[in-house]
């Protein structure tokens, strides 16, 4: 029973972010405060939380291992043209209106 319950709200959680596939557009590093976002070309994203109301993306820890290997996935893909599929976490921490990342897939 605790195993269903497990699988139905990982289930819930990532039905109700956000996603999107496509190339990646543009990429922007700040150094003001190291903020990471990015922007994909191609179909617009379903599934995003109210908070995000604009369209990119922002990866939510950019010092955490996790985070640096999002960013060097997005240099990769955006210098081959190859596509992305990317997973929101349903929160927008990191900026107020931008979707956390929590997946990025290199198609």
């Amino acid at each position: 029973m605790k195993l269903l319950i497990l699988l139905l709200s990982l289930f819930s959680f990532s039905s109700l972010a956000g996603q999107q596939t496509g190339t990646v557009d543009w990429l922007i590093v700040r150094a003001s405060d190291g903020l990471v976002y990015f922007g994909i070309e191609g179909v617009k994203a379903t599934g995003k939380p109210a908070c995000a109301t604009r369209s990119y993306w922002m990866i939510k820890d950019e010092n955490s291992t996790s985070g640096m290997l999002q960013y060097s996935m997005l240099l990769s893909a955006h210098d081959s043209g190859r596509q992305v599929a990317v997973t929101g976490m349903n929160t927008c921490s990191r900026w107020g209106d931008g979707e956390d990342v929590n997946t990025i897939r290199l198609n």
